[in-house]
């Protein structure tokens, strides 16, 4: 698979060898889903918290006597069958974290590429720099290379000026090759990256 590689003025200078055995073929989506569950996963606050009856407030003390009331039996006025009780088996902070194989993480980035690549989502750069600081221009430039309301832009090292050019734009997520994740790729419409970059990820996941 062959793709065409563009200047910043989006005009064809040459084209980048994309292996089909790496990234051709059918696109394995268990793989993405595997790893896009496992980052979300990490990332969940885990924060869930209700009382149980060993913590609610009341007394243990038994409220009435066991007989004679013609009440239901009870023990505590904290029990999970009255109001303002504790509950059973309640909720409580965790960590929903965990971890995944390094093969299955880099799979799923492979196929997550792959997606994006059969789908003509893939827009490659030779370069992307900015001569300066400016958002206005580096916004301009974006949507001259097709970038939509979901862009991910990935370099092997961003360049300091485009990156804070860049970073306030919004839709435009700015992530280096090295950190790049399945999420990241299947979490956008349009992928911008660098001739180098392409590269690099193909030479790491094949």
């Amino acid at each position: 698979m062959k793709l065409d590689v563009v200047n910043l003025e989006n005009k064809k200078i040459g084209d980048v060898d994309v292996n089909d055995a790496v990234f051709g073929g059918r696109v394995k989506t268990d793989l993405i889903w595997a790893s896009v569950v496992r980052q979300n996963a990490g990332e969940r606050r885990g924060t869930h918290q209700a009382k149980s009856r060993g913590q609610v407030s009341g007394s243990g003390k038994k409220p009435y006597a066991q007989k004679g009331t013609g009440r239901p039996q009870v023990g505590s006025t904290r029990t999970p069958l009255w109001r303002h009780g504790g509950t059973v088996f309640p909720p409580q902070p965790r960590s929903y974290a965990f971890t995944a194989p390094k093969k299955t993480e880099r799979a799923g980035l492979r196929e997550a590429l792959a997606f994006k690549f059969q789908g003509g989502s893939v827009v490659v750069v030779e370069e992307l720099k900015a001569a300066e600081k400016k958002t206005k221009a580096t916004a301009a430039l974006l949507k001259s290379l097709g970038a939509t309301s979901k862009t991910l832009v990935v370099d092997v090292k961003l360049d300091d000026n485009f990156l804070l050019s860049a970073r306030n734009i919004a839709g435009v997520k700015l992530v280096p090759s090295g950190r790049l994740t399945a999420r990241d790729v299947m979490d956008t419409t349009k992928v911008i990256a660098t001739r180098a970059a392409i590269e690099r990820l193909q030479e790491v996941l094949g």
